[in-house]
């Protein structure tokens, strides 16, 4: 098991950068696979972004050339530069571990608000 607790979530208008952050409770050195969600009220939860050990990301067609996601590995942090936001990026942002390429772990969740 590992806590996650996302931050730097907030309010930005159109066209602004938000920087995600994930702080995991222990090493996630050994954790192969782990990524960002988003969830809008209403919908089902979708898959932002993933990241490996390794370094080999992939990314949401939605978000393609505009978000980054990152590892520290000796920090115990996952990010996720946002740019370029959009009104539809507007969601509820959760950090998670895979295991076996299934969600384990999730964070709390940091809103994230794209509106003028």
């Amino acid at each position: 098991q590992v806590q996650l607790v996302e931050s730097g979530g907030g309010l930005v208008q159109p066209g602004g950068s938000l920087r995600l952050s994930c702080a995991a409770s222990r090493s996630i050195f050994n954790i192969n696979l782990m990524g960002w969600h988003r969830q809008v009220p209403g919908r089902q939860r979708e898959s932002v972004a993933t990241i490996t050990s390794s370094g080999r990301t992939n990314y949401a067609d939605s978000v393609k050339g505009r978000f980054t996601i990152s590892r520290d590995n000796a920090k115990n942090t996952v990010y996720l530069q946002m740019n370029s936001l959009k009104p539809e990026d507007t969601a509820v942002y959760y950090c998670i571990t895979y295991n076996l390429g299934l969600p384990g772990n999730w964070g709390q969740g940091t809103q994230v608000t794209v509106s003028s």
